[in-house]
């Protein structure tokens, strides 16, 4: 029971930086209905990032985030407003297309910058542990987990409490209405787009201290970023928060139960389940 227990906690402390990542993907999508194919490749670009800052300045990787996500704000800005804002009306396989050789090009950029070898932010405390009964709390991943949650939090007064905020969820919701009423779409779309690649770099940067990076890793991030916003529900941001978690917990219960390499087994299953009886996902809308 204790293994199982502790395997549900890892879970957890995993799921809120998997429930940031699926946040800006579920925003770009939920705003622009725009499918980022490229959202792992912009996490990667994060965390490395982070780990230039760490092994030039010494700049450890919780403080560097204001860094990261601002720079990734930047990028994502600048490939919305220079890329996406042309192809917006197109059919949505040359929106995926479009993506797909941006993600490309930020992956073989990385490779020839920074090279194959994995790479990873060796911190003070990387293997510090803090016991609260039977069960053992990894320090970076609690951290991790911690901020993820303040920005998640953040994110959504941003949204919820702020005009800039409100203008976007008005633009989501109704295009034609926001236009009708003055708001300047572009900016919005702009913003939009540059708040999520802002969430996923810092996500990159609260991963550096636990989880090696290669400039391939991107492919496998997209996917999970995927996975979370399918089980919670593309565009619902509550939603793409709480399939974080359970991608997370099922992940980590996978690896326990079955044998860590498998360990995605259990969350493709969740997710095939999710499809065949629930397929706006756990808090999607009817559409």
């Amino acid at each position: 029971m204790t293994l199982y227990l502790q395997a549900i906690v890892n879970g957890l402390l995993l799921g809120g930086v998997y429930s940031l990542m699926a946040l800006g993907l579920s925003l770009i999508f939920g705003v622009m209905r725009v499918i980022n194919f490229a959202h792992g490749d912009m996490m990667v670009w994060g965390m490395y990032l982070s780990f230039w800052l760490f092994t030039s300045l010494g700049v450890d990787p919780y403080l560097s985030i204001l860094v990261t996500a601002s720079v990734v704000f930047l990028l994502g800005a600048a490939i919305q407003r220079g890329l996406v804002a042309r192809i917006l009306d197109a059919p949505h396989e040359m929106q995926i297309l479009l993506m797909l050789g941006v993600a490309l090009i930020l992956e073989n950029t990385a490779l020839m910058v920074f090279g194959p070898d994995p790479r990873r932010v060796s911190t003070s405390y990387a293997l510090s542990t803090f016991w609260l009964g039977p069960i053992v709390f990894d320090v970076p991943r609690t951290l991790t987990f911690v901020v993820a949650l303040a920005l998640a939090l953040g994110l959504y007064l941003f949204l919820h409490r702020t005009d800039l905020g409100r203008m976007i969820r008005a633009a989501a919701d109704n295009r034609t209405g926001a236009l009708l009423v003055g708001t300047d779409i572009l900016k919005v779309f702009t913003l939009a787009f540059g708040v999520g690649a802002g969430c996923v770099g810092a996500a990159g940067s609260l991963m550096t201290p636990f989880l090696p990076f290669t400039p391939s890793t991107g492919l496998a991030l997209t996917l999970a970023s995927f996975n979370v916003v399918i089980i919670g529900g593309m565009g619902s941001l509550l939603g793409a928060f709480v399939g974080g978690l359970l991608v997370g917990v099922s992940e980590s219960l996978g690896a326990v139960l079955l044998v860590p390499s498998l360990k995605e087994i259990v969350t493709f299953i969740l997710l095939v389940l999710i499809l065949l009886f629930r397929p706006q996902g756990l808090l999607g809308g009817s559409r």
